[in-house]
């Protein structure tokens, strides 16, 4: 993927507000005197060096093109999927559906991104995996729970898996008009978005929450919600110029991304209380797991990609 200026002016941008983050934590870090407020500043600074680190491996596999894409987040969905079914307990009659889930259905999913084969790219876990995995599961006859865990097994493969691999196929499976070779600037200002939206819902949230939108995720509240993605939808109406939207259509797409990116913390949070756990992992330090990171991705993504497929490669 070649990078155009466009696209390097979208990573100047956010190295920029990298390296403004960098030194504000430097400077919070040099004033702070008590232990609780040096332990928030350390977590800050965590966070920020964490994105140092995911911005260069995007960005590196954005340049290596479709390919790259494809691969980092086939590992991206291995490694969360791994995250969730880590965490829901298994059986023996379990194992062989395991092994076809990581090792059979996550591969091909992304070999047929790879390829270009849209129409069955879109079926193959929601009807082919849906309908036979269960069937490899039941022939085990381990009766038991069985419906407990063969939902856990394909939510986690919805999730991780489906969802997550639309956020390449924008790169790969969209031909919009006037906008061909194009596509690394539309993935890399989904994906920015997504995180955007993300941190400044937590910075709103904890600068002025006080209202909280669902028991389920206390740190999520209505300031947080209403600043952020306010927030949010003006840096993206102000990016259209990277996108095949005009202002008005960028603003609109930026606020679908928000939203579904909101619900999609919002669910997984759920899970994590139902299994009594606060992060998905610790893979990624100051933020928890790779679905801690991918979460609202992983609703948007899907929604993102069809509403787009939809309304502008017509």
């Amino acid at each position: 993927m070649k990078l155009d200026q466009e696209l390097m002016w979208l990573t100047g941008g956010v190295v920029g507000l990298l390296v403004i983050a960098s030194l504000i934590g430097w400077w919070l870090a040099a004033r702070a005197q008590s232990d609780s407020t040096r332990e928030v500043i350390a977590n800050l600074n965590a966070r920020t060096r964490a994105w140092w680190y995911m911005t260069a491996v995007f960005v590196l596999a954005l340049a290596s093109g479709g390919i790259g894409s494809i691969v980092l987040f086939g590992v991206t969905s291995f490694l969360a999927l791994r995250e969730f079914l880590t965490l829901t307990p298994t059986r023996a009659g379990d194992h062989r559906a395991l092994f076809w889930a990581f090792f059979i259905v996550t591969p091909v999913q992304y070999v047929l991104l790879g390829v270009g084969f849209y129409g069955l790219f879109t079926i193959f876990i929601p009807v082919y995996v849906f309908l036979i995995l269960p069937i490899r599961t039941a022939a085990a006859g381990e009766t038991e729970n069985f419906l407990q865990r063969i939902a856990k097994i394909q939510w986690g493969l919805m999730i991780c898996v489906y969802c997550c691999s639309h956020a390449p196929a924008i790169l790969t499976m969209l031909d919009i008009p006037g906008y061909i070779g194009e596509n690394g600037k539309l993935l890399y200002f989904f994906v920015l978005i997504c995180e955007l939206s993300d941190v400044l819902q937590y910075v709103f949230g904890k600068l002025f929450g006080k209202h909280k939108v669902s028991p389920v995720s206390p740190n999520k509240t209505w300031e947080g919600l209403i600043g952020g993605v306010a927030v949010t939808v003006g840096i993206g109406s102000a990016l259209w110029w990277a996108t095949p939207f005009s202002p008005l259509q960028a603003a609109g797409m930026t606020l679908v991304i928000c939203l579904m990116g909101f619900g999609g913390g919002l669910v997984m949070s759920a899970i994590k209380r139902d299994r009594g756990i606060k992060d998905w992992g610790n893979a990624i330090r100051g933020h928890g797991g790779i679905l801690d990171r991918i979460d609202s991705l992983c609703f948007a993504a899907p929604v993102f990609f069809h509403l787009t497929r939809y309304y502008f490669m017509n």
